[in-house]
C-alpha cells in the first residue's frame, strides 16, 4: 500500500525512509525516492533545510547511511523546473537552464555550467545528472535532462 502527498505516491518503504530521516534530523521531508540503480535514497526538504537536515560535519547523513545501509543524498525543493534543478545539481555553478518541448509534445531541459564545472554536475557515472532527471520528472514531468 502506498500514501499519496499531492501527486507525488510514496511507497511502504519510502514512507519508512521519511520517518527514519524525520526522527534523525528532526525535519520532516517533502519526498523521499529510493534510486536502485545507485542504492540511494534522495530526500528533498524544503528551502533553507538542507544544512539543518545535513548537520554538522554530515553527521545526520552518516547516521542515515549506517541505519539505512544506502547512500543518502538531501536536496532543497524548488518552486520551478530550473530551481529544482539547480539545486539537484548543487554545487555545479549553472549559468543556463532552458526547458525545450519536443516534437512527441515531451519536454527537455538543456542546462549550461560554469567551464570546469561539468564533471560536478554529471558526478561519477553520471549519478547527479540522473539524480536531476529524476526530480524533473517526478515534479515536472520534464522527459529528460542534457548538460552539453
Amino acid at each position: 500500500m502506498s500514501k499519496s502527498r499531492g501527486r507525488i505516491i510514496l511507497t511502504d518503504d519510502e514512507l519508512r525512509y521519511a520517518a527514519l530521516f524525520e526522527s534523525v534530523t528532526g525535519i520532516t521531508p517533502r519526498d523521499a525516492i529510493y534510486d536502485p540503480e545507485f542504492n540511494r535514497i534522495i530526500f528533498i526538504v524544503d528551502k533553507n533545510f538542507a544544512p539543518l537536515a545535513v548537520g554538522k560535519g554530515g553527521i545526520n547523513v552518516k547516521k542515515l547511511r549506517n541505519l539505512l545501509g544506502k547512500d543518502v543524498e538531501i536536496v532543497e525543493y524548488g518552486d520551478d523546473p530550473e530551481e529544482l534543478l539547480r539545486n539537484a545539481l548543487y554545487p555545479a555553478k549553472v549559468i543556463n537552464i532552458s526547458i525545450n518541448k519536443l516534437p512527441n509534445d515531451g519536454k527537455v531541459a538543456v542546462i549550461r555550467v560554469e567551464e570546469g564545472e561539468k564533471g560536478i554536475a554529471l558526478g561519477k557515472y553520471h549519478r547527479n545528472l540522473k539524480r536531476a532527471a529524476l526530480l524533473a520528472k517526478r515534479y515536472f514531468d520534464i522527459d529528460n535532462v542534457k548538460i552539453p
